[in-house]
């Protein structure tokens, strides 16, 4: 056993450094996993516990950023064993990837801020969320590319120079992209809509699933997803159906001209205070009165609005007002008038009816003892020969 253990000590210096960077390396890889299977559930059963969901959404955030930090810690402490003298490199791979594990920890927790503004009373839209997201996201993955470029000595300022110097040339070939992305920032102060809105538009209509630098995604009502450039919906009306308070319903009812008077206004009077009795409307606004005399019909005005907006509820509570309507007047015997027309002569017509006794003594004509004149019997027989040539 001793002769074994000197054989071990007797190896190349190299080897053992080796041996010893891998067990560094299997050790780091073991304790992410128990880290990420003890250390992190204990925190998020801890966390779990309190009122505030933040701290939940921060651990399972910052849970990978960490598993990959304590295996770059390991890489690190391998590589520094296995090279006696440390290399020149070894410096900046190590600032490289705490740039990279921290630009990643901040990308993850990114919607956890914006998230966090609505509890210190800095109220966030549902489309300026994603919107901030995604710049925000933008700019620290170019940051992080600008250092990791400085750490390996490129000139990040002379390139932004290069840019400076190119700026008037990209911009031109980038009218359209950059319309859309100020265009974009536009509806984002302004808020015309949100996510999950229903809106209208010369161009489309539908629930705004997404918004983009460039492009607006709208659902329509066939499933189907238009992608509409932002520059293109800036510059259109828009018309929001989710932000009304109430929906409206406005229509003539025609009623026949037999209509008595009194029926009538009782009707008028009846199909008011049902539009104020019901349930879902809106009692600021009913309007119904007597309106005109139509062409064909005596039109009653009904205008009301229903405390829903949503579209099903709303054809429901029509339907159920237009059904106690029609119960109304079939109630007092009214008639809804169609469109008829009626033709008045100014001297009347006198029809002579064939008088029966008159038809039946008068003898039909009898063909055969109908005379003809010869000549003229002559004369139709020379037009009805054909000419010959």
């Amino acid at each position: 056993m001793k002769a074994f253990y000197a054989q071990i000590l007797q190896l190349d210096p190299i080897l053992w450094r080796a041996v010893f960077s891998l067990l560094v390396v299997g050790a780091a890889l073991v304790f992410q996993k128990v880290f990420g299977k003890l250390v992190v559930r204990t925190l998020m059963r801890f966390a779990r516990k309190t009122s505030n969901t933040y701290d939940d959404g921060l651990l399972a955030a910052l849970e990978k950023p960490l598993r990959w930090f304590l295996v770059g810690v390991g890489l690190y402490l391998a590589v520094l064993i296995f090279y006696e003298p440390q290399p020149r490199w070894l410096g900046q791979a190590l600032h490289t990837f705490i740039i990279i594990v921290v630009a990643h920890a901040l990308f993850q927790v990114t919607p956890l801020f914006l998230h966090l503004g609505g509890h210190l009373r800095v109220q966030f839209d549902r489309i300026v969320a994603p919107f901030l997201t995604r710049v925000i996201r933008f700019f620290i993955v170019a940051l992080a590319v600008m250092m990791v470029a400085q750490e390996w000595g490129f000139q990040v300022s002379s390139f932004l120079a290069g840019l400076g110097l190119g700026g008037l040339a990209l911009a031109l070939a980038a009218k359209d992209s950059l319309a859309n992305l100020f265009a974009g920032f536009v509806i984002i102060t302004e808020r015309p809509f949100s996510i999950g809105d229903w809106i209208k538009t010369p161009s489309v209509e539908g629930t705004v699933e997404d918004i983009t630098f460039r492009s607006t995604k709208v659902r329509t009502f066939a499933q189907a997803l238009v992608t509409v450039p932002n520059s293109l919906l800036a510059g259109e009306p828009i018309t929001n159906w989710a932000r009304m308070g109430k929906r409206q319903v406005s229509f003539h009812l025609g009623l026949s001209y037999r209509t008595p008077r009194k029926k009538l206004e009782q009707c008028v009077k009846e199909i008011r205070a049902l539009l104020h009795e019901h349930p879902e409307t809106h009692n600021e606004t009913i309007l119904v009165n007597f309106d005109q005399f139509g062409a064909s019909s005596l039109d009653i005005f009904v205008y009301y609005f229903t405390t829903t907006t949503v579209w099903s509820e709303y054809l429901q509570v029509k339907e159920e007002i237009n059904l106690k309507i029609m119960e109304i007047l079939e109630r007092h015997g009214v008639e809804i008038a169609f469109p008829s027309q009626s033709v008045y002569f100014e001297t009347p017509l006198q029809m002579k009816l064939p008088d029966p006794e008159e038809s039946s003594s008068t003898p039909s004509p009898d063909v055969s003892s109908t005379s003809v004149d010869p000549s003229e019997a002559e004369s139709t027989e020379e037009r009805r020969t054909p000419l010959r040539g």
